[in-house]
């Protein structure tokens, strides 16, 4: 299984994005109707966000192509990028701060690090915080596709957060999802889209710790394979110490940017789920 996925990645490098988006429309709609779990979350979340189904079903095709883009991050040649907001980004390494990326689970959160990385990662690297995979071939296909100049990664521990700040401390760049469940006991209760969600806590110690800069961004995925554009601007509001007040302002930030393009959104992920010990 490990050999066949391994080849099936090699191959799909090797395509341009417009075939792989093809595929990816065709995967995303067969989960759809093949997995009740599947479709009943991406209709029930979306429909909470008080997006119209419509929506919802634009989005079932952009879930697949998440997945079938990424032998071509990964091990591919480079996409076609644009930038908007970069200027976020230059001015506060002009101030020799830490920068704090905030994006969520929308368009193609790969492609975001990548991009930084090949524009501004040579003088000034950046961390991104990622759960390792428990199964080792798959865990080894990841670091090495993510092994790139200016781009590190950190593990889910205690030392991964050591890295993080140590990061930040020295003007570096820190990248996290932070519509991501943590583990229970490090996050609080905070409305997203009007119902509790469990919300790290993470993103506004890290921001205290090191007085980084807060941008937001994520990678706008655009029609026919033509490439990405990475979307930054500033959080707008500096964080409160208080976690529960943090995360209802984190958590507004990121619905900000879903309503951006809520087609583009991971309807499917399961962010009301309780947190695992």
């Amino acid at each position: 299984m490990a050999t066949l996925i391994r080849t099936l990645f090699a191959l799909g490098s090797r395509l341009p994005l417009l075939v792989l988006h093809a595929l990816g429309s065709a995967l995303g709609w067969l989960s759809f109707l093949l997995s009740p779990t599947y479709r009943q979350r991406l209709l029930a979340n979306a429909q909470q966000a008080g997006q119209p189904r419509a929506v919802a079903l634009r989005s079932v095709a952009q879930a697949g192509r998440l997945v079938t883009e990424l032998p071509r991050l990964w091990l591919g040649a480079p996409v076609s990028l644009r930038w908007q907001g970069a200027e976020h980004i230059e001015a506060a390494q002009a101030a020799g701060r830490g920068l704090l990326f905030l994006t969520p689970h929308l368009g193609c959160f790969e492609v975001t690090a990548q991009a930084y990385a090949a524009r501004f990662g040579a003088a000034r690297p950046m961390t991104v915080l990622y759960r390792p995979s428990r199964q080792a071939w798959l865990r080894d296909l990841v670091d090495h596709a993510r092994e790139r100049p200016g781009l590190r990664t950190a593990p889910t521990t205690l030392s991964g957060v050591r890295q993080l700040i140590a990061a930040l401390k020295a003007g570096e760049a820190v990248g996290l999802l932070p519509d991501q469940v943590p583990p229970q006991g490090l996050g609080v209760w905070a409305p997203f889209f009007g119902r509790d969600a469990y919300t790290m806590t993470l993103s506004a110690r890290l921001a205290r710790s090191a007085d980084a800069t807060v941008l937001l961004s994520w990678g706008e995925r655009l029609s026919w394979g033509r490439g990405y554009v990475i979307h930054v601007r500033p959080l707008g509001a500096a964080l409160p110490g208080e976690p529960e007040a943090a995360a209802r302002v984190v958590n507004a930030a990121m619905e900000s940017l879903v309503r951006e393009s809520p087609a583009q959104y991971l309807w499917s992920y399961d962010r009301y789920k309780a947190p695992r010990r």
